[in-house]
């Protein structure tokens, strides 16, 4: 499969099942994912680790800032993103954007592209974490179930949607990894010239 490959299965998620069910209400805590982002109207977000704000001059979005800032948030998360740091060390990568993620039952992540300079040179993975029956992921033509303690990495430069089909919430840890030189799944080197902002988001 081009576009998915999965890293790990039957990982040992409980510890960051129980930070998550204990703090219920940071799923409200910040609305701007689904407020601003159309393609994740449906989704509930929990930032741990973001991009560093204020952005620089010129910039109309954090698409194509590359540093990132640990949030608030993250204190009460702490295995949860010692995990992230962990897969970050262990493939000699350096650990950008990550977020605790739900989609919604019954409904979708709209078909889009991640653009600008930040994704484009990283990695994105994905930790599924509560998923009744699995995930459904689609990125270009190929879909894909991804189970519970299972870890992916895919290919976010393509079009890609997601679908919930239970009556649960399903929750992912989404985290994205600068990989070193050549030791990239679907990231492009920080050289690469090609132009991204001619990839255009036609998400519904």
């Amino acid at each position: 499969m081009p576009h998915f490959i999965r890293i790990a299965r039957d990982l040992d998620i409980e510890p960051l099942l129980a930070e998550l069910d204990a703090e219920p209400e940071m799923w409200l805590a910040d609305t701007s994912r689904q407020r601003k982002i159309r393609c994740q109207r449906h989704t509930l977000s929990i930032y741990l680790r973001a991009a560093k704000k204020p952005l620089p001059p010129g910039a109309k979005n954090a698409n194509d800032v590359h540093e990132s800032r640990v949030t608030r948030a993250a204190a009460r998360f702490p295995r949860t993103l010692a995990f992230c740091e962990n897969v970050a060390g262990e493939w000699g990568a350096m650990l950008g954007r990550a977020t605790l993620v739900t989609l919604l039952p019954k409904s979708q992540v709209f078909p889009h592209i991640d653009t600008g300079a930040y994704y484009w040179t990283r990695d994105r993975v994905h930790l599924v974490l509560r998923s009744p029956g699995g995930s459904l992921l689609t990125a270009g033509e190929e879909t894909v179930v991804m189970h519970e303690g299972e870890l992916w990495v895919f290919n976010n430069k393509v079009r890609h949607s997601a679908y919930n089909p239970s009556e649960k919430p399903r929750i992912h840890l989404i985290f994205d990894l600068l990989p070193a030189a050549g030791r990239g799944y679907y990231a492009f080197p920080p050289n690469d010239i090609r132009n991204t902002a001619n990839i255009i988001d036609s998400a519904a």
